[in-house]
């Protein structure tokens, strides 16, 4: 971070692509490092919830694989997927909380809103479509986060299938659910695989990217360009995959805009991203620093 010439603040981002057999084709940092993929796995969680008979178009599909930001369609999308598997807000079991999105939270206040909601939790879609599965396939709903439901032993199974990293022992996710162990290169080679082995999932993120992260953050902004899937994970993760390459980027400040930054840089060198797609993303590449009503430097990447 540059503020008046003078770097200011570092931070480290791990990152790497490879391809579908798990080649690695660039990579900067420690892609092996130990971390949690948290959100950034909501695809293959999602796609238990269709292979145990939830039944979501690709709007509900959308909203399950996303970390939304409460606006009203993301709500309306998870309330659809509950009511229709005989359920209400009540058999949630992530937090009740505001909108993450600001401009929703605003809204959401001016509604005339005084409680936080369980609906407006960022990942209500992946927890209404877990319920809505177990619903179909007869498995208990009360219990559904803890890591011995049949529901999260499924997860846990694909999740090592997809990454080729040993998931255990798990860590509990910001929601409630369990959150898997794995690295980098494992989460980059899921996204290298995911449209060939879980397509729906895959599919749905590329075509409602504005459902998976509104188009605020800098994970939505690139989602709308990137012609595949896109997912950001908590603790500045985040992951994504197109033509058979997957990429993923961890930044140890947990700074998802600095990971966004670091994973555009590899898919520039690439050949993933034109110099149309990074012009129009503008702050996204390199977010500005600002000193009062004026930009007085930016967010840049240096090594390799």
């Amino acid at each position: 971070t540059v503020r008046s010439g003078l770097v200011e603040a570092a931070d480290r981002v791990d990152v790497v692509a490879v391809d579908a057999d798990g080649r690695e084709l660039d990579r900067s940092g420690d892609p092996d490092h130990p971390l949690y993929y948290r959100s950034t796995v909501k695809p293959l969680q999602a796609h238990v919830a269709l292979e145990l008979g939830a039944r979501l178009d690709p709007e509900r599909l959308a909203v399950a694989c996303s970390s939304h930001g409460g606006f009203p369609v993301h709500v309306g999308l998870v309330a659809g997927i509950l009511e229709d598997a005989g359920l209400g807000e009540g058999h949630l079991r992530c937090p009740p909380a505001w909108p993450l999105a600001a401009r929703a939270r605003d809204e959401a206040h001016r509604r005339g809103e005084r409680r936080p909601r369980r609906t407006y939790h960022p990942c209500s879609g992946k927890h209404a479509a877990w319920l809505a599965a177990c619903v179909a396939s007869g498995l208990p709903t009360a219990d559904y986060l803890d890591p011995s439901h049949p529901l999260q032993r499924r997860v846990a199974e694909v999740v090592a299938d997809a990454t080729g990293v040993d998931p255990t022992p798990c860590g509990v996710d910001g929601c409630g659910a369990p959150t898997w162990r794995g690295t980098v290169r494992g989460l980059a080679r899921a996204f290298a695989r995911l449209l060939d082995d879980h397509p729906e999932p895959a599919a749905a993120m590329s075509r409602f990217p504005a459902l998976v992260a509104d188009a605020l953050r800098p994970d939505g902004r690139l989602a709308m360009w990137w012609g595949g899937p896109v997912k950001v994970g908590a603790a500045g993760l985040v992951a994504a995959g197109r033509l058979g390459v997957g990429l993923a980027a961890k930044s140890r400040a947990g700074r998802a805009d600095h990971a966004v930054v670091a994973l555009i840089r590899v898919a520039r060198r690439l050949g993933l991203l034109t110099d149309a797609m990074r012009d129009d993303l503008g702050e996204v590449v390199s977010p500005p620093v600002w000193g009062g009503d004026r930009v007085v430097g930016s967010v840049e990447v240096r090594g390799s």
